[in-house]
């Protein structure tokens, strides 16, 4: 009997329902159908707060939309118990077996999130069209470019970039990769 991490696959903007679902035991008691105190189910949902354009959406966003992490024991439950649990497609799987995540994978992940956590609000609209931006992340790194727009849904933006000819190219980039460019 070893409890292993597993990612499980949610249905869209399902993960805090299923989270909470998972968190409560009389939920896991109806959910898997057995004893309260039998079923030991740890669930792990990393989210950041964000500052969206439209003020009624969400100002918490799931860090991987789309999945969320429980700890559990599936020789107790069963590879399948978590199919039948609302708004969730099941456990992320390599061939026919669970894929397990690693403890510190989940760890470092919480740290991350304690780390967005304590930095506030994360915006992504503090770039202005036309700016000049320096790519601190990925491949261009160090190239500077100019901003074009932040793309909608996700922490994301476009930038406008010429690094092969005269012609700018868009490319698009974490928001987090750009940084202001001071004017001298």
């Amino acid at each position: 009997m070893t409890a292993h991490w597993y990612a499980l696959h949610v249905k869209p903007h399902n993960e805090r329902y299923v989270h909470h679902r998972l968190s409560s035991p009389e939920n896991l008691a109806s959910l898997f159908r057995v004893e309260a105190a039998s079923v030991s189910i740890e669930s792990f949902f990393p989210a950041v707060r964000v500052k969206p354009a439209n003020p009624r959406a969400s100002k918490i966003r799931p860090y991987f939309p789309g999945y969320l992490f429980v700890h559990a024991d599936l020789e107790i439950l069963g590879g399948s118990a978590f199919n039948w649990i609302p708004g969730v497609h099941g456990l992320v799987r390599y061939g026919d077996e669970p894929a397990v995540v690693p403890d510190s994978l989940i760890h470092d992940l919480k740290d991350r999130m304690a780390q967005l956590d304590a930095a506030g609000v994360l915006r992504v609209d503090k770039f202005k069209p036309g700016e000049t931006v320096r790519i601190t992340g990925g491949p261009f790194t160090g190239y500077e470019a100019i901003f074009d727009a932040r793309l909608p849904g996700k922490d994301r933006v476009q930038v406008l970039l010429a690094f092969l000819s005269s012609h700018p190219q868009r490319v698009q980039l974490a928001a987090d990769d750009l940084e202001k460019v001071k004017k001298p």
